[in-house]
């Protein structure tokens, strides 16, 4: 691997501020999606390492937690530094291990650096309150503090993101964290650590356990009652499996899971910027991302306007290796992924829905996907109701808002929604109406750091980024004094 800093290259796990293997020497292949080459391997890690790195967060806490926010903000200042000073290796080791075009990892490495940044200041403004007492003998304080031990659990798609946009808003309240990265993408997480230890994180501050063995890792990590909160990215089905676990040591848990977004296209949008917006919110990550818009609802009188324009663009879209100039859409994760996707493009259009662009695995064969549009899609299909995570873009066709709305409605998912209209009452109407967390007007990229992400329904529990992310580090005292 061609680095300016090779040493941020790690094979080893992090643990109690040392650089460590596998109890029993085992490791997890890591592999290049764009063509199966392997590129590293990590310690497979289980159950016992896992409860050591819990034991070194719980030993590291007090002393972290002791330190005033201004002294941990200092600390993370340096990490964010740090990560922006290294983007081009970090983005290169993204690319490799993730597959995603270098031009989106260096987006994601300053997305995931403006976590820490953002939650390095915010540690400094969590206030309590005073309360006017009902008589004249108490006077009532809430105070804030650190929950404590915290464990995350992350996804491929966002290695740095998903993991910044966790640790840094847990360390900046004062608490600790273990980490396990993806199976798959490991090492933008353990470069990430190289960074936090320069930066002068203490150690057991931060650790990170890799393996292969996500059950069991991540049964230690939901059943340890040292660990005090669980935030996780990933599947619904993980995410309830995960939060039933919790349950037993009754811990705070935030969930990002799954999502099915609409895209609603009114006639009275600009059938342009749609467009812009749909190729934004679909093919970044080669729609490999919980926001990607899932299925686009456009109405009656643009719809064959927007689908012409749509493939047009998807057309011009360049497919290949993320390290290759000016590719803009890399390969799945793995062929599990591409025979997700095949399937359900061959179910749709088996029901009737008509590719005019793609509908196939790439010519290049192995993880790529071609780009595609299904035109008539109905809600009988199973793109209408899972999660694609490809590049494929299923029309529907509806006439009322009404119709639009119900059709947005219709999931159990409530992540992120997004629809085209310049009528300013209907913007209000459907905004309101839409059931998510999140809702893209007229913009197809809604996420950064100052602002809360999650979602409602079946797409998860609790909120990250903007100054509410930090509150699901932290757990309220109420003093009450006799004076």
């Amino acid at each position: 691997m061609q680095l300016k800093d090779p040493s941020l290259f790690k094979q080893k796990a992090y643990i109690d501020g040392s650089w460590i293997v596998a109890d029993h020497g085992g490791t997890n292949a890591i592999r290049n999606p764009a063509n199966g080459e392997t590129i590293a391997h990590v310690p497979d890690m289980g159950a016992a390492e896992t409860r050591r790195a819990i034991e070194a967060a719980d030993s590291a806490l007090p002393a972290w937690r002791a330190k005033t926010a201004k002294e941990r903000a200092a600390v993370l200042r340096r990490w964010f530094e740090l990560i922006l000073a290294n983007q081009e290796d970090l983005a290169r080791i993204m690319t490799l291990e993730q597959g995603k075009p270098l031009a989106e990892a260096r987006g994601e490495v300053a997305y995931g650096a403006s976590f820490i940044e953002w939650f390095a200041e915010e540690g400094k403004r969590v206030y309590g309150d005073v309360i006017p007492a009902p008589t004249g003998d108490k006077r009532l304080v809430v105070i804030k503090q650190p929950v404590g031990v915290t464990a995350a659990i992350t996804p491929w798609n966002f290695p740095i993101a998903m993991i910044t946009r966790k640790v840094g808003p847990a360390l900046a309240a004062g608490c600790t964290s273990v980490v396990k990265p993806a199976e798959a993408t490991p090492l933008s997480a353990l470069a990430l650590a190289e960074l936090g230890e320069r930066a002068g994180i203490p150690k057991g501050v931060l650790n990170i356990v890799t393996t292969a063995r996500p059950a069991e890792v991540g049964g230690e990590l939901t059943s340890n009652p040292v660990v005090r909160k669980l935030s996780f990215t990933g599947s619904t089905p993980v995410g309830k499996r995960l939060m039933a676990q919790c349950a037993d040591t009754v811990k705070r848990v935030s969930l990002e899971l799954g999502g099915n977004a609409p895209f609603i296209v009114f006639d009275d949008a600009d059938i342009d910027a749609a467009v812009r917006g749909a190729i934004a919110s679909k093919y970044r990550n080669a729609g490999q991302t919980c926001v990607c818009a899932n299925r686009f609802i456009v109405q009656d009188g643009v719809y064959d306007r927007f689908a012409e324009k749509l493939a047009e663009a998807v057309r011009a879209m360049k497919v290949g290796d993320g390290l290759q100039q000016d590719v803009q859409i890399g390969p799945l994760i793995n062929q599990a992924a591409i025979g997700k996707v095949d399937n359900l493009v061959a179910d749709a259009v088996s029901k009737g829905a008509k590719a005019i662009i793609g509908g196939a695995r790439h010519a290049l064969g192995g993880n790529f996907y071609a780009p595609t549009v299904l035109t008539n899609v109905t809600s009988a299909m199973a793109v209408a109701q899972e999660e694609i995570f490809g590049p494929v873009a299923p029309l529907f066709r509806f006439k009322t808002d009404e119709e639009a709305v119900a059709l947005a409605n219709n999931t159990r998912y409530g992540l992120a929604a997004y629809f085209y209209s310049r009528d300013i009452g209907r913007v209000w109407r459907v905004a309101e109406q839409l059931e998510y967390g999140m809702v893209g007007i007229n913009e197809g990229l809604i996420s950064n750091e100052v602002a809360p992400f999650g979602g409602v329904k079946e797409s998860g529990i609790g909120r990250e980024g903007s100054h509410y992310g930090i509150d699901e580090y932290l757990q309220i005292k109420y003093l009450c004094m006799g004076v």
